[in-house]
């Protein structure tokens, strides 16, 4: 049949609901006592032998298979804990509502009340004693055998993705529960979770292309914030001395199966840490969530175990350029020997000296960071908010973590001297009108923020999404969206 049809006979079958006195669509509450994995778990013993449990039960859920046998029907009812499967007898439920059973499709929505048994195949099931249609779905689902597989479509149609892949609905679940944890973690330790602007006069604190806007109410444009640094940094000097935020950040850049322009970002800062302090919090916040989700030290991404056992291994940015690719200090922090470097790698044009770097970088080491790596004590010229790091001026007190190749965490010891802020946005002036897009419009508020002085202060960024794609074994940023943008289809409203 094709689609049109299946969507016809629905319909059809809609008003035969209509003609038995249902109306799927009138329902306003139905009164759920269980789910199906409480269900399954709390009768787990339970053999074919045994007399049938008295208590009973009001499940909901979608119907995902429908299997008639004269007078009765076997169906799968999936709710948010997972599936059990239904038993309507005619005999039992009576003549005009097991007609209107009949009536049903699959993904049609039903509230069911019954006693737990187990069928002489061997599996725990629900008879039904009633019944109650809770909505109708008119458009058809996915073949049973196949689902939905194209991925473009799983992205479009995200809702029937859910519907369709348990294992997608269980992905999204634990990144809820991951975020979740990392608030009980992080308000463990006393800091405070604020809310900053999204729409920003300037988007400060990262190197990254913006989004624009125009606000009306104000004629004015504004930007779509690349980070919520500067004001989590404000808020410090206005004496809140641990905060943090999880928020949506929005860089107008490429995609790729770790980037996306629209993602989730953790930022927290604490008063009186240095860079040291946030390296043990990060490693004790990453091991805290593997345990968590895998019960042990260790998860397996992409085919391969990682172990998170602390402590994690740490290795000097530069230290890391000579091991991997034999390049000394004095050309990477000369810009002109990083350009050349840059044409003997065969990695093409650089705009800035920190463009070079971190182009030679992410293609000499990354490579060989699997295992959670620290990086740490990154040049200047990658670190425009970062504090210099003691007896070596070229150099900042800042690491990254790294695991199976991308990055998880940036932070730093933050730079509190307004002096060394304000000509170092100098330098980003010279750099943009040079031609580097993402180097951004300094915020010079924030040097004034500066002025009124800062405590020593540590910070840390954190990717949610790359987070939850390690976490859950996901290989694309775009299976840890719910929904993430794609272009729209042609002629469609």
């Amino acid at each position: 049949m094709s689609e049109a049809d299946l969507v016809k006979a629905r319909r059809a079958n809609l008003a035969e609901l209509r003609a038995h006195g249902i109306d799927p669509f009138a329902t306003l509450r139905y009164e759920v006592s269980a789910h199906a994995r409480d269900v399954l778990v709390r009768h787990a013993q339970l053999t074919v032998e045994d007399a049938h449990p008295e208590e009973e039960y009001a499940l909901a859920g979608r119907l995902m298979s429908i299997r008639s046998a004269g007078k009765t029907f076997f169906a799968d009812l999936v709710d948010r804990s997972g599936k059990i499967q239904i038993y309507m007898r005619k005999d039992v439920l009576g003549d005009e509502p097991f007609a209107a059973f009949a009536s049903l499709d699959r993904g049609d929505l039903v509230g069911v009340r019954g006693h737990v048994f187990r069928s002489k195949m061997g599996e725990l099931t629900l008879r039904a004693t009633s019944f109650d249609v809770l909505g109708k779905a008119l458009a058809p689902l996915p073949d049973k055998w196949h689902g939905l597989v194209d991925v473009e479509k799983r992205y479009r149609q995200r809702y029937v993705d859910l519907i369709m892949n348990a294992e997608v609905r269980e992905t999204f679940i634990k990144r809820s529960r991951i975020i979740a944890e990392m608030r009980r973690f992080i308000d463990a330790r006393d800091f405070l979770e604020v809310e900053t602007p999204v729409l920003l006069n300037v988007a400060g604190g990262a190197a990254a292309r913006r989004f624009t806007t125009h606000m009306n109410a104000l004629d004015l444009d504004v930007d779509l914030r690349i980070a919520t640094e500067l004001n989590l940094k404000r808020l410090v000097v206005g004496g809140l001395e641990r905060v943090y935020e999880i928020g949506r950040t929005f860089r107008n850049e490429g995609i790729d199966t770790t980037h996306f322009p629209e993602f989730t970002m953790l930022e927290l800062y604490a008063a009186y840490w240095s860079k040291d302090d946030m390296m043990a919090f990060n490693e004790e916040l990453m091991a805290h969530l593997v345990t968590q989700l895998h019960g042990g030290d260790s998860l397996v991404f992409r085919g391969r175990q990682i172990s998170f056992k602390r402590p994690f291994a740490r290795i000097a940015f530069l230290e890391s350029l000579q091991k991997y690719g034999a390049l000394p200090r004095e050309r990477l922090l000369s810009a002109e020997g990083a350009s050349q470097i840059m044409g003997e790698l065969g990695l093409g044009f650089s705009p800035s000296h920190a463009h070079s770097l971190d182009k030679i970088f992410e293609s000499v080491v990354e490579p060989h960071l699997l295992d959670p790596t620290f990086v740490y004590d990154y040049p200047v010229v990658l670190s425009p908010l970062a504090k210099r790091l003691p007896g070596d001026p070229q150099l900042t007190d800042r690491y990254e973590l790294f695991c199976h190749h991308f990055e998880i965490a940036n932070a730093f010891s933050e730079l509190n001297d307004p002096d060394d802020q304000r000509a170092r946005f100098e330098t980003q002036v010279v750099e943009r009108a040079g031609g580097d897009e993402e180097v951004p419009d300094p915020d010079w508020d924030f040097v004034t923020a500066l002025e009124y002085g800062m405590p020593a202060t540590a910070g840390i960024g954190i990717g949610i999404d790359r987070l939850v794609m390690l976490l859950t074994d996901n290989t694309s940023i775009r299976d840890v969206l719910l929904f993430p943008l794609q272009r729209p289809l042609g002629g469609e409203s």
